[in-house]
């Protein structure tokens, strides 16, 4: 029996079963002129379509082959969402840690803040490089090398004897779930049909929105009852348990091509998006006792200046690179309007997503006083609610598009913001909670159309490369949300402070202040859905737009 996450959608036809895994000697399927082929079919002789499902079949193929091929494809599909949803749901786990490990480490706010730094920067600098990473290698050896690296941070992160070890680990974990979303998108776009990705898709959007979000839910809950090692111990089984079903089931979709990598891409890349996401990270960061504020600003703008000047190297060398197919991160990908505007939205909606992840927790903890568990309650409801609602979003954006769920969803955000900009000492928490459960469908309403139409407009054999940039804006976009929330809240902060407002009043404003400019930000989302269009199913060569 074959057990699929809730909600995940697959059509009729497709059976459960499949043969066993083939070595890696065996013939695996390619795609050629942008539909997946056998070894026996040729480019200049192309299988014939089978319209029902989007997929080119050999003449000789049966119904049989048919479904079984289904059947291999659905394992890596699921076996892929189950995987990514375990090593994303990492990257904000450590989120309300940080007092707990300052006391347990002997480390200052500042050191420990590097764990969460750390792997949001590592992802930054890794997920552009595997849009070549995946038209090079194998989809099971990627998910292998994804998994592997995974499980060996996380079993260091749980033993780390002391900050240096856990910090090297959780570089590592880092590295492997780099690897696995853009692995997740680009599998998805290359096996399953035009008319069924809205489903498939609303099930990315629980690994996207889902797991960050219930990350320091878990982590306060874990953090309330055992040691902050249980954070890892408890992960480290699944993802041991993902890896070997992986080695066994795993098979591999797509076409790899034996293309160079260019190596000053791969420094320019890692200067450029590593250098603007840790200045992010260090924007609004207090100086140390005794330390000069210009000064201790020197290394945020050193870095936001080296990273703006290395992507402006690194775009100009992929534009020249990309005229022979050699680029490391294809840009061609935003000659679609639909992928372009997607992007835009995106960034937005991670900016959105990210800055409330950070803001209310510290609203609710120290301007309301309420206790971490009662913390997690209050955000539990919405994380849970845009779980279920992807699946119904997707099959919605199969049946009208984007463009009506992505207006709703918007303007719903954009409310939302703006009145969490009313919140005061005074506010009521089930005022809160009432808040991020409509933010939460108003993003429900958004990721899913966002990736499938954005992923949609590109061509075929750009698929990875979209997947890495859609990545790469994520971690950018999510840094700088983190960042202006932050920055806007401790400057606001200090100003009422200053001016002789009560600790608890001046908070709320500094929390008012961050929300004010998200609700600005968010109207951006606004204009930008309505430039949204379901893509065509363009044949190779046509850019749907």
């Amino acid at each position: 029996m074959c057990i699929l996450p809730v909600g995940f959608a697959f059509s009729t036809r497709e059976s459960c079963s499949g043969p066993a895994p083939p070595s890696f000697a065996q013939p695996r399927p390619r795609i050629a002129k942008g539909i997946p082929v056998t070894d026996k079919t040729t480019a200049d002789a192309p299988a014939p379509s089978d319209l029902a499902t989007g997929h080119a079949v050999g003449a000789a193929e049966t119904a049989a082959e048919r479904s079984s091929r289904a059947g291999r494809e659905r394992n890596v599909l699921w076996v892929l969402l189950v995987a990514t949803f375990v090593v994303i749901l990492n990257e904000t786990i450590m989120s309300v840690a940080i007092k707990t490990l300052q006391l347990d480490l002997g480390i200052d706010a500042r050191a420990a803040q590097w764990l969460s730094t750390s792997f949001m920067l590592t992802m930054a600098i890794v997920i552009p490089v595997t849009g070549f990473l995946l038209q090079r290698f194998t989809t099971r050896a990627m998910f292998i090398t994804a998994m592997t690296l995974f499980s060996i941070g996380t079993l260091l992160a749980a033993l780390a004897p002391g900050f240096e070890v856990l910090l090297a680990a959780r570089i590592i974990q880092a590295s492997g779930t780099a690897i696995m979303m853009p692995l997740l998108m680009t599998t998805i776009m290359t096996v399953v049909p035009t008319a069924e990705r809205g489903r498939t898709m609303g099930n990315v959007s629980i690994v996207i929105s889902v797991a960050p979000a219930i990350g320091p839910i878990i982590s306060g809950v874990v953090l309330s009852l055992l040691s902050w090692r249980w954070m890892f111990w408890i992960v480290l089984p699944i993802a041991l348990a993902m890896l070997l079903l992986g080695y066994r089931r795993l098979q591999n979709v797509g076409e790899t091509r034996k293309a160079p990598i260019d190596a000053l891409s791969v420094v320019l890349s890692a200067f450029g998006f590593g250098g603007i996401v840790y200045g992010l990270s260090r924007i609004g960061e207090t100086p140390a006792a005794g330390e000069d504020a210009v000064i201790a600003a020197m290394p945020m703008w050193i870095s936001l200046g080296v990273g703006i000047l290395s992507l402006a190297a690194f775009i100009l060398r992929q534009l020249l690179l990309q005229r022979r197919d050699r680029a490391l991160l294809d840009l061609r990908v935003f000659t679609s309007r639909t992928f372009s505007f997607s992007v835009v939205m995106m960034a937005v909606s991670m900016m959105a997503l990210f800055g409330t992840i950070i803001v209310l927790p510290i609203y609710m903890q120290q301007v309301l006083g309420l206790p971490t568990w009662q913390i997690g309650l209050i955000l539990l409801p919405g994380g849970l609610i845009m779980g279920l609602l992807a699946p119904l979003v997707g099959r919605l954006y199969d049946r009208v598009g984007p463009r009506v769920l992505l207006v709703p969803g918007a303007i719903v955000v954009s409310g939302v913001l703006w009145a969490l900009t009313t919140v005061s000492e005074d506010t009521s928490p089930l005022f809160v909670l009432a808040a991020h459960i409509v933010l939460s469908v108003g993003l429900a309403f958004l990721f899913t159309p966002l990736f499938t139409a954005g992923l949609g407009s590109v061509q075929p054999h750009l698929y990875s490369h979209g997947s890495a940039v859609i990545g790469t804006v994520q971690q950018v976009a999510g840094a700088a949300g983190t960042a202006l929330f932050i920055t806007l809240m401790a400057t606001q902060t200090a100003t009422l402070s200053a001016a002789g407002a009560s600790a608890d009043a001046a908070a709320a404003g500094g929390v008012q202040a961050a929300f004010l400019a998200g609700a600005i930000i968010s109207m951006f989302g606004i204009v930008a859905a309505f430039f949204i269009r379901k893509p065509v199913d363009a044949p190779e060569g046509v850019m749907a737009h």
